[in-house]
């Protein structure tokens, strides 16, 4: 599909024309399924996240700028949307074991037969709880590669890609950020 007959798939689907969408869905699933499996290494999830960028993009083809490239703009919204929502589970994921682990302090002596699985969770929450802690020692641009190289687990020429900055600069943030996690005793 070129540049201009997604322009104007986009203007139907302004015009609440269903068409467009189709048209955009059928030439770009593989593409956009490709991407989102990429980031989240799981097929299930990928299918999900694939699906909410189809009516995202039903949801935002106003705010598309024509001559950028679509390609490049749709990928960048699917690695983004694959990134909060690995955020997104990561943060539950730390609340379900704050919350396994304060379930386990109520339960007391009770649960000492326990106590593998419960110091495993407390061992988990803690290191989370540091990782946090360390990671506001660094700045925000610092953070954000951080971020997407270990947890996004993205090479830093996706990273470059995505943040459109130069890989020198993504590779001298990451270097700089591990020396200050370093600093602080996170390793």
């Amino acid at each position: 599909m070129t540049d201009q007959e997604f322009e104007s798939c986009m203007i139907l689907m302004t015009q609440g024309d269903r068409e467009g969408l189709r048209l955009v869905y059928e030439e770009y699933i593989g593409y956009i399924y490709a991407i989102v499996l990429d980031v989240l290494k799981n097929k299930e999830n990928a299918e999900d996240i694939s699906t909410d960028f189809f009516l995202k993009l039903w949801h935002i083809a106003d705010t598309y700028k024509p001559g950028n490239g679509h390609r490049g703009w749709m990928a960048r919204i699917a690695r983004n949307m694959s990134i909060d929502f690995i955020r997104k589970h990561k943060r539950e994921e730390l609340n379900d074991m704050q919350q396994a682990a304060e379930e386990g302090d109520r339960e007391g002596a009770g649960s000492l037969y326990e106590g593998d699985v419960t110091s495993q969770i407390e061992e988990e929450v803690i290191s989370q709880m540091s990782l946090t802690e360390a990671l506001s020692y660094l700045n925000e641009k610092e953070r954000e590669v951080i971020n997407l190289k270990i947890i996004a687990d993205m090479t830093f020429k996706e990273i470059a890609e995505l943040l459109q900055t130069p890989m020198g600069t993504i590779t001298w943030r990451y270097q700089s950020a591990i020396k200050k996690l370093r600093r602080c005793g996170y390793e």
